[in-house]
């Protein structure tokens, strides 16, 4: 493989942000979201993502030697054998040598880049021996991991954005000063270990998603009833954050990763403390809720994992998400609701098995008790041994 230099990467970097300069007019700093602008692939953090970069150089080279030498070719042949000089056309019919010359230089062409590129992609999908295996799921619009082996087994948590709701609606900019990871911050970090290789598995709940950390070189589709499956070994802490890079939907654009790297030692701190926060906030589903704390509880389910659909105001998107003020489903009986959460609706409402009992009575208890749907519909409130009764 390939090793490029850093000066020749930074050559190629500077050689392409002043072609964008002055090709495009894009002399400043910053683009519009504050933050800087960057001309080349984002520096690698693992030796997977070192080998994308150096097989993109590889490749930018080659391109670059096939330009120079096409375009001098061409312009050298319509100089020196111009009309005015009294050039006569030359006859290429049925010529061997340059029906063998314009097939065998491309395939070697091919072959050299074909070489490097299939090593790298084979050292990709070798997903085996993995230290952690993490579950990735995606959702519109948040991402749902599940730690199914390795130091921090059992481990489980959805992970959502974090930019608050009104800095996004505020097209403007007046609201509060917006921060450097504005619209790539979430709520709850991934977290793993440096120098330990971690296996993710993609699936998705709803529609096509994609798990991408540029810093990792990975990038993998997360699939309605498929299973794919990616790796990476972090080279040194931090945090790295990338995004969906799907289209799936109307907040795609708000579904960020970010994933924590941390020394070993740091890491089962955070194990051992996950496991015991997870251990304090486990509900007891067979414990009778006031209405008062359900509905509590549920408004903040609702924001987190709802709003984005059905809208704070519960109206919802007309032609896309249905209202629930007013709707059936909210003000008929219990049993309808709790089966549309657990099992889903059609292709725009996905199923919530993930939520917990607690979960799932507290936000139906809301949406019965929010807006103008208070004392209007049947079952105001839903206790969670419903929901335990209907998962089985």
């Amino acid at each position: 493989m390939l090793k490029s230099s850093l000066g020749l990467r930074r050559a190629l970097a500077g050689a392409a942000a002043v072609a964008l300069t002055s090709v495009g007019g894009i002399a400043a700093a910053e683009n519009v979201s504050g933050l800087p602008r960057q001309y080349n692939l984002t520096e690698p953090v693992t030796e997977i993502a070192r080998q994308i970069y150096d097989l993109h150089t590889l490749m930018l080279i080659i391109c670059l030697v096939i330009f120079i030498a096409v375009f001098g070719v061409m312009f050298y042949s319509i100089y020196a054998h111009r009309k005015s000089k009294g050039a006569k056309p030359a006859s290429f019919h049925e010529s061997i040598k340059v029906e063998v010359a314009w097939t065998v230089v491309p395939f070697f062409i091919v072959i050299g880049m074909a070489l490097p590129a299939t090593k790298v992609v084979v050292a990709m999908k070798d997903t085996s021996n993995a230290d952690i295996t993490i579950k990735a799921t995606g959702y519109q619009w948040k991402w749902g991991y599940e730690y199914l082996a390795g130091e921090g087994e059992g481990i489980s948590f959805l992970s959502a954005l974090a930019t608050p709701r009104d800095q996004i609606e505020d097209h403007k900019g007046q609201s509060k000063a917006r921060s450097e990871t504005y619209l790539v911050e979430v709520d709850n970090n991934v977290v793993v270990p440096v120098g330990k290789k971690i296996r993710v598995v993609t699936t998705a709940n709803d529609v096509i998603h994609a798990w991408m950390i540029p810093a990792f070189g990975v990038k993998q589709d997360a699939i309605p009833g498929f299973v794919r499956d990616t790796w990476f070994k972090a080279e040194k802490p931090g945090i790295y954050r990338g995004q969906c890079a799907e289209l799936c939907g109307k907040d795609h654009a708000y579904m960020p990763i970010v994933v924590e790297v941390k020394t070993e030692e740091e890491y089962s701190k955070w194990v051992q403390a996950k496991l015991t926060e997870m251990k304090v906030k486990q509900d007891d589903p067979t414990k009778e809720w006031t209405k008062e704390d359900l509905v509590a509880r549920g408004e903040k389910v609702f924001n987190a994992n709802c709003a984005a659909c059905h809208q704070a105001s519960g109206q919802g998107i007309p032609g896309a998400f249905p209202a629930l003020v007013g709707a059936a489903s909210v003000l008929g009986p219990q049993d309808g609701q709790i089966g549309i959460l657990l099992n889903g609706k059609g292709a725009g409402m996905p199923a919530w098995k993930q939520l917990s009992d607690v979960e799932i009575a507290s936000v139906i208890s809301y949406t019965r008790n929010a807006w103008t749907n208070a004392g209007a519909g049947a079952d105001p409130v839903v206790q969670p041994k419903a929901v335990t009764a209907a998962r089985q």
